[in-house]
């Protein structure tokens, strides 16, 4: 019994620190605390308001071949089969279509050329009250030169920064979404992207079906067996009707649900959040530099009786 006493007395050491303690530790040292939170918190707001307001602006799209445009060949892979010919399908072009925006080809020959570049490298802020973008030292607006004119691949790089493509698994539907300090440029850039999205298959497929029919026509007049011309023939109405649908389709790959629009609110930076996470660190470094404090002075007159 009385070892069990013993072990009872035992559980609770002398130098444990209960809460009350705690509390008192740092109730003593709150000043500390309110100052360390104080400065963090005056650092936030001066941090959080020299970052410049972005604006996002994201278009909604639809895959044009999920919605049954591009299944008028699909019919015809078996002639082709038979007549030995491999010839491009139209419209099964959307997932291409969403590693094509990233890639630098794509930039320099469809992006670069149809963008003012100072917005894109030389941008310094935006004037909501002008509607205008305020260029940096490395462009001269009144001049138009450069200090140093950027590279296709340093604009690529700064392009990516600014663009975004995520694919919605449960609906098969594409955002691409554009980031800038001007609204206006954000949604011209936004729409921009889709437009050469869809020119670019376009003009691929255009070409790809216009080689098709040259060749299915030489191959017509080399021939003199009555079933090889019936399948050509077939072939080539095929390719007649994919012509038709590239031309008059204005959305070949990907069609809006929700078109980008010039947005009146700031997607980031979200200036409250910055402050009050920066209050919080600054209350724990505060708690913690007290805690320091009070158990450094605690040791120093052990120390020196030993």
């Amino acid at each position: 019994m009385n070892n069990n006493n013993d072990r009872n007395t035992s559980y609770h050491p002398d130098d444990e620190l209960d809460f009350r303690e705690l509390f008192q530790i740092i109730w003593q040292g709150k000043w500390i605390v309110v100052a360390i939170v104080t400065f963090f918190s005056i650092s936030a707001i001066i941090y959080s308001l020299s970052l410049p307001n972005i604006y996002q602006s994201k278009a909604l799209l639809s895959p044009v071949a999920e919605q049954g445009g591009s299944s008028g060949g699909q019919g015809f892979g078996g002639l082709a089969d038979i007549a030995g010919i491999s010839l491009p399908q139209s419209g099964g072009n959307a997932v291409e279509a969403i590693d094509k925006i990233g890639t630098l080809s794509f930039f320099t020959n469809n992006i670069l050329p149809n963008i003012y570049l100072p917005d894109l490298m030389a941008l310094d802020s935006w004037d909501a009250s002008t509607q205008a973008v305020i260029y940096d030292e490395n462009y001269n607006q009144k001049t138009q030169t450069w200090t140093q004119i950027p590279s296709s691949q340093e604009s690529f790089l700064k392009f990516k920064k600014y663009l975004s493509v995520n694919k919605i698994k449960k609906t098969g539907f594409v955002t691409i979404s554009v980031k800038h300090q001007s609204p206006v440029v954000a949604q011209a850039w936004t729409e921009l992207v889709v437009r050469e999205l869809n020119e670019f298959f376009r003009v691929k497929d255009k070409a790809e079906a216009t080689a098709a029919m040259e060749y299915l026509n030489a191959q017509m007049s080399q021939t003199s067996f009555a079933q090889i011309r019936q399948v050509i023939a077939q072939l080539l109405q095929q390719k007649i009707q994919q012509l038709t649908l590239i031309e008059v389709r204005d959305f070949y790959v990907f069609d809006y649900i929700d078109p980008p629009a010039v947005m009146e609110f700031k997607s980031e930076p979200a200036r409250s959040i910055i402050c009050i996470i920066s209050a919080l660190l600054g209350a724990l470094l505060g708690v913690f530099v007290v805690l320091i404090r009070h158990f450094s002075i605690e040791k120093k007159p052990n120390n020196s009786l030993t």
